[in-house]
């Protein structure tokens, strides 16, 4: 017999939670959105890119509040670590959620330091909630407080090695002995572990395996070993420099 079609149910089933939980709000006014979520979403990560922001959208439409602050948290690290670099649809999915602070006024909290191997639901929630706290205290109550790790900005192809240069940078610094969890690549797309160096706000990465590299990604795992912090002890997003076609590209 042929695979009998999805059928959305319950919870997910269209409109079911606007309907029930979001529409009768609609007419109270809101002082900020605090969004968690997006594991389900991990095997359909692509078309993350193009829900997310398009749901933050219409919920400032449907709350006739352009302006409404929108701060969400990236997915936490989950399931066993891997000993070599690979695709993942969980490094996919929270790369499109950074890709949603491209909107204006929203914040992201990273806890890819704070998960559990074998536990979807992080435990540490008093974390997750300082966090976004952060974000709060410094976009709406003018508080002098640093609210966000360090953010990928931009990249510079060496002869090598390339330069990745980060926001939220002040006081860049590896938590242990040296920097964890940078991988780099050629043109064939295939990553290899790198050496990672710090240089203020910059980070320049390298490989003996990787003679002219064109992209380089950090912490892109399922449960990766990334261990970059600012002055402030919060953990840099992961991120890609490469817009390659990734694992959930197809899926919807």
């Amino acid at each position: 017999m042929p695979a009998q079609p999805y059928i959305a149910q319950a919870q997910n089933r269209p409109t079911v939670l606007f309907n029930a939980m979001i529409n009768p709000l609609l007419k109270l006014p809101l002082a900020g959105v605090i969004w968690y979520q997006g594991e389900s979403n991990a095997d359909r990560a692509h078309q993350y890119n193009t829900l997310f922001p398009l749901m933050i959208k219409d919920w400032r439409s449907q709350f006739s509040q352009k302006d409404l602050p929108f701060y969400f948290v990236q997915l936490a690290n989950f399931m066993k670590q891997k000993e070599k670099p690979g695709p993942s649809a969980w490094a996919e999915l929270r790369d499109a959620q950074f890709k949603g602070l491209q909107l204006p006024h929203t914040g992201m909290a990273v806890i890819i330091d704070i998960g559990n191997a074998d536990n979807i639901h992080p435990k540490d929630k008093q974390e997750v909630g300082r966090r976004l706290a952060l974000i709060a205290l410094a976009k709406n109550y003018g508080k002098k407080v640093t609210y966000s790790g360090p953010l990928y900005k931009a990249f510079e192809k060496k002869d090598h090695s390339i330069k990745i240069d980060f926001d939220h940078a002040k006081g860049l610094h590896a938590e242990g002995n040296q920097l964890k969890g940078f991988e780099i690549a050629g043109a064939d797309h295939v990553f290899h572990w790198a050496n990672a160096a710090i240089a203020g706000n910059t980070i320049t990465v390298s490989s003996p395996d990787v003679q002219t590299p064109v992209a380089v990604r950090y912490s892109w795992a399922d449960n990766p070993k990334g261990n970059l912090y600012n002055d402030a002890g919060l953990p840099a997003s992961p991120f890609r420099t490469d817009n390659w076609p990734g694992i959930t590209d197809e899926n919807h």
